[in-house]
């Protein structure tokens, strides 16, 4: 299990290939909600690594987020998880992000320990059906 309460952080700058421009999630070069959500749940699966047992990871099965203001290309962003409950397989974050200006967004996400092979395996099945 995670004590509850550790945290782990991560800053990036907003580059062209991460607008919801480009991604085509919407019309305007800011900061896009998909790449967002991406680092958040990056930010969590590194905090699990090193509590996780030889052949086990984490996938995440549930994340809500309020984005809740515009970052422009060229800005540093920090993206954070904190745990607030770990049960078992089952780990809860708190997520934020901030901008050089305000914070930008926050909510939480889920992550659960798998074992890799297994798990690769029953999602690779899909293919044979």
């Amino acid at each position: 299990m995670i004590p509850i309460g550790t945290k782990y952080e991560y800053t990036f700058t907003v580059e062209e290939a991460h607008t919801a421009l480009n991604i085509q999630s919407g019309n305007a070069r800011v900061l896009a909600t998909p790449h967002l959500a991406a680092m958040l749940e990056k930010v969590a699966h590194e905090l699990c690594l090193p509590y996780l047992e030889e052949g086990c990871a984490t996938v995440g099965t549930n994340l809500n987020l309020n984005h809740l203001a515009a970052t422009p290309v060229g800005m540093k962003v920090t993206v954070s998880a904190t745990v607030t409950e770990s049960e078992g397989r089952k780990t809860v974050f708190a997520i934020e992000a901030y901008d050089e200006a305000e914070k930008i967004a926050d909510g939480t996400h889920t992550r659960f320990v798998v074992f890799k092979e297994k798990f690769q395996t029953k999602c690779d099945s899909k293919l044979s059906r």
